[in-house]
């Protein structure tokens, strides 16, 4: 992948969630073109939600983790191409 990939990682362990709230849109899709800052992600971990960022401007390649998905501290959740 090279450094042209980014990958945005879970900072705990927690449930993985693509949508701020239930009913809510997906906040990325694959394909879909991002701004550094911008909320891709959602993890909740012992009833505390905490809104990931991406670091930088670029294309979302893949969405590694389903939704509502358990997942490690760590671990990748999406793969951003940067520009």
């Amino acid at each position: 992948m090279g450094d042209k990939t980014y990958k945005v990682t879970s900072p705990v362990m927690g449930t993985f969630y693509l949508a701020l709230a239930p009913g809510e849109p997906p906040l990325v899709k694959i394909g879909q073109k991002i701004k550094a800052s911008d909320i891709v992600c959602v993890i909740e971990s012992m009833k505390i939600f905490t809104e990931l960022s991406s670091e930088y401007s670029g294309i979302v390649k893949e969405i590694l983790v389903e939704n509502e998905e358990p997942v490690m501290k760590n671990q990748p959740l999406i793969s951003i191409e940067k520009e």
